[in-house]
């Protein structure tokens, strides 16, 4: 239950910032193009939207963050497999396991020097330049983002080392679209004029 809620909450967020970072950018070109039309210029030159960028800097770095644990999860980041793949048996086994255990403890590091920073840098007035937001919630995706993708880490290696499988993603696949049945092509004798007649 816990899982299938942080699952989607996981999906949401990158859902919602990839939207509200295309729409604001979408927003401010569109800014751009009115300014320079003489009869809108004096109307459009009033909305400041010099916060638009850093707005789309910070929705694009938390996208990452949180991106990235939802690629482990679905298995779907580039790895160099090539000796994983000559080995066989248990030392394949243990490979793997070490592989997602190493990930585990370096996104780990990563969220705790992250939450230490965070720590430190929200015991001061420090804001960002355009939204003037301060800069602990900015930095908050670092330890939030890397303790999911620890946790990612940790629950495929839990799953591999039950089941031996890990999570796949079939490239071809897309979402929300479901398998046609296969449409049966005539052979060349079925196609011919006598076969017909």
């Amino acid at each position: 239950m816990i899982n299938r809620v942080l699952n989607h909450l996981e999906e949401w967020l990158i859902t919602f910032l990839i939207a509200a970072a295309t729409l604001v950018i979408f927003f401010a070109v569109v800014h751009r193009f009115l300014s320079g039309l003489p009869w809108i210029q004096d109307y459009t030159v009033k909305l400041d939207v010099s916060w638009a960028q850093e707005a789309c800097i910070f929705m694009f770095v938390w996208m990452a963050k949180f991106g990235a644990a939802y690629g482990v999860r679905t298995g779907i980041h580039v790895g160099v497999d090539v000796i994983i793949r000559k080995l066989t048996g248990k030392s394949q086994k243990a490979l793997v396991l070490f592989g997602l255990l190493a990930g585990a403890l370096f996104t780990g590091t990563v969220a705790a020097r992250g939450a230490n920073f965070v720590w430190n840098i929200g015991h001061t007035d420090q804001v960002s330049a355009d939204l003037e937001m301060p800069m602990w919630i900015v930095y908050l995706c670092v330890p939030l983002g890397s303790s999911l993708m620890s946790f990612r880490f940790l629950q495929v290696a839990w799953s591999f080392a039950r089941t031996g499988e890990l999570p796949h993603h079939d490239h071809a696949h897309v979402e929300g679209i479901e398998d046609s049945a296969a449409v049966a092509v005539p052979s060349d004798e079925e196609l011919k004029p006598e076969a017909r007649g």
